[in-house]
């Protein structure tokens, strides 16, 4: 157990799922968008992947940069302090965009479509889009309504959430094609987790 925990650390169940499938190969340029600490990026790390990473909390980015060494100056450039909405990375830059865990921080439906298009725009067309986000599926009646997007989850906490066809008109809007179905999971009494995989193009 220590041994997998020190090569994948605490990745995310469903994104292991995709490099076990072969999606996520060696030689791909990784962008993870809201990267937090690298909790995804311990393996693709380890492993010699082209990884980038952005996110706005500074000490979380620090982390990050601590994680991946090769020097301090490298390091700043591929891990940046930004909002995913606001990347300076250039457009169709990655190979892949990993989305875990952010989007249901939007503000508001204007904020979730700039986020959303903000990482959007940095893959490469034929690129694999990865992103796990809190949605009201299987949970539409344990959530309550604030506006604007945003719901009271049986957590106690506040999210902004999206439905099935939510997802699905913004999979064509942007011009995406599922790769896998749409898959949430229900955690009793807390939250519903959707995992929403698509390919560019």
């Amino acid at each position: 157990m220590t041994d997998l925990q020190s090569t994948f650390g605490p990745i995310d169940i469903y994104l292991f799922d995709q490099l076990l499938r072969g999606r996520i190969a060696p030689g791909m340029r990784v962008l993870d968008a809201g990267c937090g600490g690298g909790r995804n990026l311990v393996y693709l790390l380890r492993e010699g992947f082209d990884v980038y990473g952005a996110d706005q909390d500074a000490g979380a980015v620090e982390a990050v940069r601590t994680m991946a060494g090769g020097g301090a100056a490298a390091a700043a450039e591929r891990f940046r302090v930004e909002p995913i909405e606001a990347m300076t990375f250039p457009g169709a830059f990655a190979d892949v965009i990993l989305v875990s865990a952010v989007l249901h921080f939007a503000r508001d439906h204007e904020h979730f479509e700039a986020m959303l298009r903000g990482a959007w725009r940095t893959l490469k067309p034929g690129g694999l889009w990865f992103s796990r986000l809190a949605s009201t599926i299987g949970m539409e009646t344990r959530v309550k309504p604030l506006g604007a997007g945003r719901y009271r989850l049986p957590d106690g906490s506040d999210r902004y959430l999206v439905d099935e066809a939510g997802l699905l008109r913004w999979t064509a809007e942007l011009g995406g094609r599922l790769l896998d179905p749409l898959k949430t999971t229900v955690v009793q009494d807390q939250r519903s987790m959707t995992t929403w995989v698509m390919r560019k193009g």
